[in-house]
Order: structure tokens, then sequence, then C-alpha cells
């Protein structure tokens, strides 16, 4: 295996070990709570969608390889359309909108994790691999904790619109990293990037499980 290959696999299986431990950190049966927590939960989706989308767009113009450029664009585009898809949703499902603004509280802690990392290799390695990685393994729960409420229409919704997407970031989050973290030094930037996030990430599910009692929330 080369080093490329025995670096990307450390990754995922971190990645994977921390997902692992995500389904611990949940309720084992989602509750019969109604559709009110269904929409709780989207109120959740739809900042998490924004910030990814404004994140991406401010690296665009301070990331000089052309490629991930264009990798950030599309991602500002994927994130856009899932906002407004989930918006869609909600106003089908009689959700009122009107002066909702996800961001009214200020940006989350791992917006501001993620926008202080300087280098693409720790940028691709904590956005695009690890949050998209994990925000599949949030959908995975959220869509779970639908179908078990019989929210069929929002599970599809995410199950056939929305992970698709996250499943393309992560692939070129792997590529990009196949492709620039080529040096010990860089793969330790990356690597310190992905394990940040994971951290993360463990503290929120936390947070929001005891203190907010919301479990199954959708990632980006």
């Amino acid at each position: 295996m080369s080093d490329a290959a025995c670096f990307l696999a450390e990754l995922d299986k971190n990645i994977e070990e921390t997902m692992v431990g995500l389904d611990a950190l949940k309720d084992p049966v989602p509750k019969p709570e109604g559709g009110d927590e269904v929409v709780r939960r989207l109120k959740i989706a739809l900042k998490n969608e924004l910030e990814a989308a404004e994140l991406a767009a401010l690296w665009i113009p301070t990331t000089p390889e052309v490629d991930i450029k264009l990798g950030l664009a599309r991602q500002v585009g994927d994130e856009a359309r899932h906002y407004r898809l989930i918006e869609e949703h909600m106003s089908g499902l009689g959700v009122e909108l009107d002066g909702f603004n996800p961001l009214e509280n200020g940006y989350s802690p791992m917006f501001q994790l993620l926008n202080g990392f300087g280098l693409t290799v720790e940028r691709v390695a904590g956005a695009q691999l690890t949050r998209e990685a994990l925000a599949l393994k949030k959908n995975e729960q959220f869509i779970e904790f639908c179908d078990a409420l019989g929210a069929s229409e929002t599970a599809t919704l995410y199950r056939e619109r929305i992970q698709p997407d996250e499943e393309w970031h992560v692939r070129q989050g792997r590529q990009a990293l196949r492709r620039y973290a080529i040096t010990p030094q860089l793969q330790e930037r990356a690597r310190k990037a992905s394990a940040a996030v994971l951290e993360l990430a463990v503290k929120i599910q936390k947070k929001q499980l005891h203190e907010m009692k919301t479990s199954h929330a959708p990632g980006c």
C-alpha cells in the first residue's frame, strides 16, 4: 500500500470509529414525538446548510488550486440548493419561515473551527472529507428518525436528494488529499484538522443530546 493510501486509510479509520461512537450518542429507538420534532431538526439543518455554503464561498478566493476552487464552487451550489429544498419542504408541511434567520444566534463552533483553517489540505481534510462524512452519518440518523415517525417525505428528501451530494463531497475530499497531501508535513496538518473536527463533532452531539434533548439531527 502506498504512503498516500496508508494516510487516507488512517483518516477513514478514525472517521469510521467516531461515527460508530456517534451511534451510541442518540436515543436507541426514536420516540414518536410528533411532527414538531422533525421541524425542529430541519431548522438545525437549515443553519448547517447555510454555514456550509458560506464557508465554501469564503474559501474560494484564498484557495490557489483551481480544481479545489471549482469543487468549492460546486459545493456552494449544492449547500444552497439543499437549503432551498429543505425550505420548500417545510413550507409544504405548513411551516412558516418568514423572519426565520438560522444565524440569528451567530455561527456555530464547527463553522468557527473550520474557518480557522488556512491550508488547502486542512480545509479539505476538515470540511470536504471529515465534516461531510459525519454529515452522511447524521443524515442517516435523521432518516432513521423520520422513518420511525412515518415522516416518509422528509426521509425521501434526504435519502434521494441530499445524501448523493454529500457522498460526492466526501469523494472529492479524498481525491484532493491524495493529490495534495504529498509530504509528511502536509499529511500531519491534514490529520490534525480531521481530528479536531471529529473531537468537536462528538462534543456537539453530546450537547444536542443532553442539553437540547435532540438526537438524530441532520448534518449538511
